[in-house]
């Protein structure tokens, strides 16, 4: 197991119509993987000029538990609750250099 800490900024920008499902949905998830193992920090925040945007900017102990946390229930439902809905969907894996 990597003993490197994992930063993961995630952009999910939302179809128009469905800003309210999606912000639902993904406060759903913020209580639930704050309590998992190797969980930092999980930081959800949507953007002031364009409320379609969110991002979330989280850190992990590694990426082992990170890719644990992707695998788990929790996510799995909010793919299947925002089916549709999600207009973009992408990943960074940074690491923390300075």
């Amino acid at each position: 197991m990597s003993n490197r800490k994992l930063t993961i900024v995630a952009k999910i920008l939302a179809e128009p119509t469905q800003v309210a499902l999606v912000k639902s949905e993904l406060l759903k998830l913020i209580d639930v993987t704050r309590a998992e193992a190797g969980c930092i920090s999980y930081d959800l925040h949507q953007d002031n000029e364009n409320p379609n945007l969110f991002l979330f900017f989280e850190n992990w102990e590694n990426r082992e538990l990170w890719q644990e946390h992707m695998g788990n229930q929790h996510l799995k439902d909010y793919m299947a609750a925002t089916e549709g809905a999600v207009a973009e969907f992408t990943i960074h894996e940074m690491s923390h250099i300075a």
